[in-house]
């Protein structure tokens, strides 16, 4: 979460923290991003622009879309595997997220790095995820709709199952019982006098 959290969290005056919304134990957390989480957007990250260099901390500038395509929102970020077209959580201005210091922190339009953020990506602590790094931004899986809200429990990647059936005669070759040489001797010869007779047959059937 620090990773994630830091840019913002200096820039962010202390009574922007939700009075009322400290977390004294590992379940209370869970409840409050359980309420909170409904106030979240999946978005994804439609471009990215670097920003910062030698001696400044790497920024990212990004424009999300977080539901409405043709009003994009941007967010700065130093969140290293955000890129674009990246699937994410996204904690727009007016919701409150999972602050280190185990209190509620409100989200608000700020200026980060010189660029106006309006929203931070959620890391899966921020999300009470199973699994996942504190700093690194929560993947969301294409099932869950762009504008709606992240799921409370880390969703599992849907992959199509596909059957791939062997044709017939492969299944059958399969079962099928080895032929000795005497047998495979007998059934040329059968072959041999089968093809001999079609021959006669047909040649006979032409001197009619």
């Amino acid at each position: 979460v620090s990773t994630i959290l830091s840019s913002i969290r200096h820039h962010q005056p202390t009574s922007n923290k939700v009075p009322g919304r400290a977390i004294t134990s590992f379940s209370n957390s869970i409840m409050s991003v359980h309420q909170w989480i409904s106030e979240y957007r999946v978005g994804v990250v439609e471009s990215v622009q670097e920003s910062g260099g030698k001696g400044t901390k790497a920024l990212k500038i990004c424009q999300v879309n977080i539901g409405d395509p043709d009003n994009l929102i941007t967010v700065v970020t130093s969140a290293s595997n955000v890129r674009a077209t990246s699937r994410l959580a996204v904690a727009p201005v007016g919701s409150t997220v999972l602050a280190p210091s185990g209190e509620g922190l409100l989200i608000k339009k700020t200026s980060v790095g010189g660029v106006m953020s309006e929203g931070m990506f959620c890391d899966s602590k921020m999300l009470a995820w199973d699994g996942g790094s504190e700093g690194i931004a929560a993947q969301i899986d294409p099932s869950v709709a762009v504008g709606t809200a992240p799921p409370l429990k880390k969703p599992r990647p849907q992959y199509a199952e596909e059957a791939t059936a062997l044709p017939e005669s492969e299944v059958q070759g399969m079962y099928e019982k080895k032929l000795t040489k005497e047998e495979k001797k007998k059934l040329a010869e059968e072959k041999k006098k089968a093809r001999k007779a079609a021959k006669e047959a047909k040649k006979a059937a032409g001197s009619e």
